[in-house]
């Protein structure tokens, strides 16, 4: 096949490098942030065990450490970003639990203090779909027009059996709805899904994509589910072991995913990225470089691209 239009490297799906270069004309790095937020699903509002797959940090495990304040946390990843890269730009990546879970005085609060940082360029906040007010709403409308804005909504998967199982807390209209008023701002939205959850099918993670092409999302993430410690994940998979994903499944399925994605949808994942202190399983998620790897080779040896089968 041709060079895939949507990647600067040898990758055969929109990457996200891609995307900020051509936007930005640079390297743009995102630094993760832990602003000490809550979340309805750990308060009580909703639960207080969360969502079964949850670590303590509320996936912000590569976030800054939650008992510094936001701009020590800004500088020492920047630090690390900048040797790496010495000419790129930034953007805040507030990433533990639900980042707009707060009235929006305190949203400004923390938000403004990242984006007056020396070339942050923009903010990508992760929430949940039932965690973005009216009022809040219409300041993120505010803030997307004076700095690049990335909503990042966790969905996970759309079947509602597994949404129960796994403890989600709201339902796939809510998703709908929250993403549809995120749209009608021209806000960027990027969506998370798991691969692998308890009980899932391949054509059931197939469905899920196929349910977020038809939307109008911009970016999507997708993760294969880690079991981690001391989460209730663990504990009902010592109970009653569920089938993992192996490797090869992972793959197999992820490009499936691929092929039905509409190209202009940015992959900013495609693997999770556990630390080897907390991971119970599956092991080969530590090797993420590979595993990127064998996907982008199995895409070659199919003769594909993302979108391949978008529209059948």
């Amino acid at each position: 096949m041709t060079k895939f239009i949507y990647s600067n490297t040898n990758k055969r799906y929109h990457t996200l490098d891609y995307f900020y270069k051509n936007k930005f004309g640079c390297k743009v790095s995102k630094i993760s942030l832990n602003a000490g937020f809550s979340c309805p699903n750990i308060d009580g509002t909703l639960s207080k065990s969360g969502c079964i797959y949850c670590s303590k940090s509320g996936s912000g495990e590569y976030g800054g450490n939650p008992n510094d304040d936001l701009i020590k946390q800004f500088n020492e990843i920047k630090k690390v970003m900048t040797n790496k890269w010495p000419n790129s730009k930034f953007i805040g990546y507030f990433q533990a639990r639900s980042n707009t879970y707060a009235p929006v005085e305190i949203l400004k609060e923390k938000y403004e203090l990242i984006l007056k940082q020396e070339n942050v360029i923009g903010l990508a906040i992760a929430t949940r779909p039932d965690c973005i007010t009216d009022e809040c709403l219409d300041y993120l409308e505010k803030l997307n027009k004076k700095t690049f804005l990335t909503i990042e909504l966790g969905l996970q998967t759309i079947h509602p059996k597994t949404s129960k199982l796994i403890n989600r807390c709201h339902d796939l209209n809510t998703f709908e709805n929250t993403l549809k008023k995120l749209k009608q701002k021209n806000i960027f939205t990027v969506v998370h899904i798991i691969n692998g959850l308890p009980g899932e099918t391949k054509e059931m993670m197939i469905e899920t994509v196929k349910y977020l092409n038809k939307l109008n999302i911009d970016g999507i993430k997708i993760h294969m589910l880690s079991i981690l410690k001391h989460t209730p994940l663990e504990k009902l998979y010592k109970i009653k072991p569920f089938k993992i994903l192996t490797k090869e499944e992972y793959i197999d399925i992820t490009c499936d995913q691929l092929e039905y994605l509409n190209p202009k949808i940015i992959i900013q994942r495609l693997t999770s990225d556990p630390k080897k202190e907390d991971l119970v399983a599956p092991n080969w998620l530590l090797k993420k470089t590979i595993l990127l790897n064998d996907i982008d080779k199995e895409m070659v040896k199919r003769n594909s691209y993302q979108g391949k089968k978008a529209y059948k």
